[in-house]
């Protein structure tokens, strides 16, 4: 005897909203924002080494809106202005003595993220996808006089994946995406340093990477 299951069709909700050629919406979400730091090992005339790195993570938020145009039937196009409030916490160590310093990292980027979503059929209530498309930003909260100064100005390559799930009223979207800069931030020019001495921990860092988390709730 054989038994087959499948699953069930059920009534759509909003069967004809992936139709439209233009799609808008609101989005908030939580972020997890890092550094990669590559160190040089620089050793300064009194024997000081430091070295510097993100040991956790601080979690943030965002906020922001959507507008999505459909090119065909599995593929559109989106651009996403979006607010991203959170901190890095960078810990430098002090090889010599071990003495850390800590310095925090406030961070409000103004990003307009350029995605291509690549959307599965939709299957009752609900279809997948995956999205790509790369971020610039604009850092609103760099601040001088500090042991780093990045640049106001990156660019994130970014992947994900999502669900739409179609509701009575709405669709709600969550999607998780992994963001990855594509340049150097650390800024080397240091004429707003007072204390020459401070140099050394920007001497010490090579180069200095943004990577970010996203956890994205879209309500469309």
């Amino acid at each position: 005897m054989t038994t087959s299951v499948a699953q069930t069709r059920k009534v759509m909700n909003r069967p004809y909203i992936d139709q439209r050629l233009y799609h808008y919406g609101f989005l908030a979400g939580l972020n997890m924002m890092d550094l990669e730091i590559e160190n040089n090992g620089y050793i300064d005339e009194d024997g000081n080494q430091w070295f510097a790195e993100v040991p956790n993570y601080d979690p943030g938020f965002c906020v922001g809106i959507l507008g999505e145009v459909r090119l065909n039937k599995c593929l559109a196009a989106r651009a996403v202005p979006t607010m991203h409030f959170g901190t890095r916490s960078v810990t430098f160590r002090n090889a010599l003595n071990e003495d850390t310093q800590v310095q925090q990292m406030k961070t409000t980027y103004i990003s307009v993220p350029l995605d291509l979503k690549f959307s599965a059929e939709r299957f009752n209530n609900y279809r997948p996808y995956m999205m790509a498309g790369i971020n610039p930003t604009l850092n609103l909260t760099v601040k001088k006089n500090k042991n780093l100064l990045v640049n106001k100005f990156d660019c994130f390559m970014e992947v994900g994946i999502g669900c739409d799930f179609y509701l009575p009223f709405f669709k709600f979207i969550p999607e998780l995406k992994f963001c990855y800069g594509l340049s150097n931030i650390i800024d080397k020019d240091r004429s707003d340093l007072m204390d020459a001495d401070a140099m050394i921990y920007t001497k010490s860092v090579d180069r200095a990477v943004s990577k970010m988390i996203v956890l994205t709730f879209y309500f469309e």
